[in-house]
């Protein structure tokens, strides 16, 4: 499969991957959620360009940035004097993509009548431009992202719940960068690499900062670690990047001089027979323990949201629901 540019040895991300490749070739709606930052279009464009659609358009409509009054006419289209100052019709960027892919980009962000245009294009396969009468015919797939948590809009009234459970027909949950363990290195290397094919020029990174970016929390994610990766080649006089061509949030976020733990492939440490001794636990104890806790981590992470805590932890809610009860943890 192309990745079209995802990197990522992690066992996180190698589960990701593995669903893109069961889910890429089919028509189903996909759903990605992640922070900021974490390349939930990359991924859009990755299911696109490994489907049967790949030869045809792949449209992004990025829902922060076209202003409220323009996103209906923008993506749906417009009829003649539907728009002020406008004599023209116009096609929006859904019909642009027929045959193709459409990526919605910040879907929480739809108001009300928008939800319902779109719960109509995702049931019938047709949408009504803004200001017309006459549905049109359109075939596309759509692909939604969101950073904000769909299931607690729809508690809260501001989404349509048969629109969320039309577009999570498969949810794909992109973790931030601050859990891929050794992807951040590996990220870093693949950018440098990118700028080190424009300007001829080999470039490093020294020991120190390699553990100063391993210590930082990543609140950009990857593209945080992009954007400082070629802020660093630019300040960088030599071939390595020292810890000084980093910004100060890096630097001031842990004591260099106290002694990190060695990057081991794909960033984690598998749990030893030590561990479980120094708890005084047999296996059963221990593995029940560390079940529970993950269970609470999800909870705790999805703000008590179920579904969301199963599709965390990459299981069902009702099996989510059994294993909290059989702990008596609900």
């Amino acid at each position: 499969m192309d990745t079209s540019g995802i990197i990522g040895q992690s066992p996180v991300m190698q589960d990701v991957f593995r669903v893109l490749a069961r889910v890429a070739p089919t028509d189903t709606t996909v759903l990605t959620t992640g922070e900021p930052g974490t390349g939930k279009e990359l991924l859009a464009r990755t299911l696109h360009k490994n489907s049967r659609r790949a030869s045809r358009p792949f449209v992004s409509i990025n829902c922060r940035t076209i202003p409220g009054e323009f996103l209906e006419p923008e993506i749906f289209g417009h009829e003649k004097g539907a728009l002020i100052n406008t004599t023209n019709s116009g096609q929006g960027r859904v019909a642009l993509a027929d045959g193709g892919t459409v990526f919605f980009n910040g879907i929480g962000l739809l108001g009300s009548d928008l939800q319902v245009k779109l719960l109509r294009l995702l049931q019938d396969k047709e949408l009504v431009r803004m200001g017309g009468i006459s549905p049109q015919k359109v075939n596309v797939r759509v692909i939604a992202s969101s950073s904000i948590n769909l299931e607690k809009e729809v508690e809260q009234g501001n989404f349509r719940e048969d629109l969320f459970y039309r577009l999570n027909v498969i949810p794909i949950a992109l973790p931030p960068l601050r859990a891929r363990g050794g992807d951040v290195l590996l990220l870093a290397e693949f950018f440098l690499k990118k700028f080190r094919e424009k300007s001829k020029e080999s470039l490093f990174i020294s020991q120190k900062a390699r553990k100063l970016m391993m210590i930082y929390s990543w609140p950009g994610n990857v593209r945080e670690l992009e954007n400082i990766m070629k802020r660093a080649a630019v300040l960088c006089e030599g071939p390595e990047i020292e810890a000084e061509h980093l910004p100060d949030n890096i630097l001031s976020a842990g004591d260099i001089e106290q002694p990190v733990e060695p990057v081991v492939p794909g960033g984690y440490e598998w749990p030893k027979l030590r561990d479980m001794r120094d708890r005084k636990m047999n296996l059963k104890e221990y593995l029940e323990k560390i079940e529970e806790n993950l269970l609470m981590e999800a909870i705790n992470k999805s703000d008590g949201v179920k579904n969301q805590a199963a599709e965390i932890l990459g299981i069902k809610r009702t099996t989510l629901i059994e294993k909290l009860k059989k702990k008596s943890l609900i």
